[in-house]
């Protein structure tokens, strides 16, 4: 059996879970800080799961292993862009029966990339962009607004303690 193969079952399988997925968000980043920051401040957010790295080849092998709700992806990495690993997982979901949704995703970059994630946000599922730096709470709205279903339901509230 090939390795795409293999890979393209693995998906097969995220297709076969049920429609409403765990709590979860991967982030990659190749700044290793921010991806821990950012991990905690959406765990913190929103009581999820956070699966973070920054080597974008083992971001596509973990989004072809679990379910995601949102992406978060550098814009600006070496070897694969934001983008483009947005567009590598599109292909491989779109093309196992039946296909699996992508998820929203939010580019974030430091380098000037404002016109060019300008152009993204018009494509399919690109869904925001934050340059860097940015205030944490910006990237917590964002998130919200692309999957409201995130938010800590009243119940989970009650489980966090006050800080």
């Amino acid at each position: 059996m090939s390795s795409l193969q293999g890979k393209l079952e693995t998906v097969g399988h995220l297709a076969q879970a049920s429609a409403v997925s765990e709590k979860r968000i991967l982030v990659v980043d190749d700044d290793t800080s921010l991806i821990r920051l950012i991990g905690e401040a959406l765990r913190s957010r929103f009581g999820c799961e956070v699966d973070a790295t920054p080597n974008p080849e083992y971001g596509f092998e973990l989004a072809l292993k679990k379910r995601y709700r949102v992406f978060v992806f550098d814009f600006s990495m070496p070897m694969i862009d934001g983008a483009m690993l947005f567009t590598l997982i599109g292909k491989v979901y779109n093309h196992v029966n039946p296909p699996v949704v992508v998820p929203p995703l939010i580019l974030i970059s430091g380098r000037g990339d404002e016109a060019r994630a300008q152009e993204l946000m018009k494509e399919a599922g690109v869904r925001g962009f934050l340059p860097k730096p940015f205030a944490m709470n910006r990237l917590m709205e964002k998130i919200s607004e692309v999957a409201p279903e995130l938010e800590p339901t009243q119940d989970e509230q009650k489980l966090v303690p006050p800080e």
